[in-house]
């Protein structure tokens, strides 16, 4: 699905009543069978942790930590043990391997969305949310990170859904469902 709308729209706030990361003043907010708005403040998060793989806007990278180390918070967020294997077969298949023990100030923007992305997969979601994910790549970089989105929701089953104001993701998703939002007031 894709959530289409000038910025200000409400496009971020959607994913992130989506996530759980807001509760909606009114109504209900149901994903993966699950009335987000309605779990306690902690199960909403082990609730995340478990359905929901997200790539935020600003990526979110500790620059602390290398990229492996980056991969392994969803496992560490939600106490369980951390999957090396899982880590190691996700750098791989983005592509990342050689970049384990880099630091986030140390990659290009492209490879640093690529890990968020992995960050995102960890967990094998239910739900995989994307928040503008091209709007600071060029067009040969916003291909390749469609892909890998769309790649990664075929391959987990997940369902994807990005918010975007980017015309090329349309024209990349052709058969997406379109949720057109208007600007507020």
């Amino acid at each position: 699905m894709l959530l289409r709308g000038p910025s200000g729209s409400g496009k971020s706030t959607l994913l992130a009543l989506i996530a759980g990361l807001l509760t909606p003043r009114a109504g209900r907010v149901v994903v993966a069978d699950t009335d987000v708005g309605a779990l306690p403040r902690g199960q909403r998060d082990a609730w995340r942790g478990h359905a929901v793989g997200f790539v935020p806007q600003r990526l979110h990278l500790s620059e602390s930590l290398t990229v492996a180390e980056n991969l392994a918070l969803p496992f560490i967020a939600c106490g369980a043990a951390v999957d090396r294997a899982r880590v190691s077969a996700l750098l791989d298949r983005l592509g990342l391997s050689a970049l384990a023990a880099r630091r986030p100030h140390e990659l290009s923007v492209g490879q640093a969305q690529r890990v968020a992305l992995a960050r995102a997969l960890m967990r094998f979601p239910r739900v995989l949310l994307a928040d503008e994910p091209t709007a600071n790549l060029d067009d040969a970089m916003s291909d390749a990170v469609m892909a890998l989105l769309a790649d990664a929701a075929r391959d987990t089953g997940a369902t994807l859904v990005i918010a975007t104001h980017d015309a090329r993701v349309s024209a990349r998703m052709p058969q997406a469902r379109l949720l057109a939002l208007d600007a507020l007031p």
